[in-house]
């Protein structure tokens, strides 16, 4: 019988789930409806079943059960006033879901730290003790690795970077501060400044004709590949912001590297040369020519499942192995 952990994604719209073994093999992967679950108890109801049903014909022990969720407190196992989740105030998922799965460790986190220990246990991190992982989607998430251990803090939600302030007076964010750094280093922080440079300048751009909600980050990147100017100069603000929040970010964990995650990261030397020149311009010298700046290693189609399923490896691998 294959030992295997349940690794569970809940987004704002959709929850994924898989199931993986130690070395990153894939058992079967599902999702169900995030948004259609009011109530949170219906919603763990069906996603157990949902589980239970992928497992049943495969020959697979379950070990245990990571979840990755915004505003997600590893040490309480709650979920705590996340915006695009249906379910308001302090959620206590991990306590509540074990009535479905009472002897197995159930451990959570935020989807970036989930990402970061994927990182480490299945892609280009792995044998490093130290490195950051900054996923770039509709928000900016960041993952902190330090001496081979996810950065949580005090209270567990340590390594916010998306929400460090780098212009006071800046943006509106969701959060409901101004000046965060995901208003201008996301796929919503790309569309944002690219209207900003619509208004501000005159050149032509093929962009010109397209409505805010119509844009996306793949748009403003094929325009870039085409030598659009307002796209290319987008990718270049966006690349400066992110270089010099991340030398400020070395300066506290002095990484060996970091890694760039999701769709915005997917442009490649648009959004990797002007982040490398500006993190390495902005560094002290003492860290200069050290840091590499990465693509993640993980497999884009299954991170979300390899990096929940990552907790419970993390943490209880090699014991659950041997059992």
């Amino acid at each position: 019988m294959k030992k295997v952990a349940i690794g569970i994604d809940i987004g704002g719209t959709n929850t994924a789930f898989g199931v993986v073994d130690a070395a990153g093999n894939g058992y079967g992967q599902g999702r169900i409806s995030t948004a259609g679950y009011p109530n949170i108890d219906d919603f763990q109801h069906d996603l157990a079943l949902a589980i239970s049903e992928l497992i049943q014909d495969e020959e697979v022990e379950p070990v245990g059960i990571g979840i990755g969720a915004p505003n997600a407190d590893f040490y309480r196992g709650t979920i705590v006033d996340a915006p695009n989740l249906p379910w308001k105030g302090t959620v206590p998922f991990v306590e509540k879901f074990r009535r479905f799965f009472p002897s197995r460790p159930i451990r959570i986190t935020n989807d970036a730290n989930a990402a970061a220990l994927g990182e480490m246990i299945y892609g280009g991190a792995r044998g490093m003790q130290n490195f950051i992982v900054v996923t770039l989607g509709t928000g900016l998430g960041s993952g902190f690795v330090t001496g081979g251990e996810l950065l949580l803090g005090h209270s567990g939600f340590a390594g916010e970077l998306g929400h460090v302030t780098v212009d006071p007076t800046g943006r509106m964010c969701g959060c409901g501060r101004r000046g965060c750094l995901e208003t201008c280093v996301s796929a919503t922080g790309i569309k944002r400044t690219l209207f900003q440079l619509l208004a501000d300048r005159t050149e032509s751009s093929e962009l010109r004709d397209i409505s805010y909600h119509e844009l996306t980050a793949e748009l403003i990147f094929c325009a870039a590949e085409k030598g659009d100017p307002l796209a290319l100069e987008a990718f270049a603000y966006t690349g400066e912001q992110l270089g010099r929040a991340l030398a400020n970010a070395v300066l506290i964990t002095d990484p060996e590297a970091i890694f760039l995650f999701g769709g915005l990261a997917r442009a490649g030397k648009y959004i990797f040369e002007p982040t490398g020149r500006h993190l390495e311009a902005n560094l002290l010298p003492a860290f200069r020519g050290k840091i590499k700046l990465l693509p993640s290693g993980v497999p884009e189609g299954n991170a979300a499942i390899l990096g929940t399923a990552a907790l419970i490896w993390h943490r209880d691998g090699a014991d659950l192995i041997e059992r």
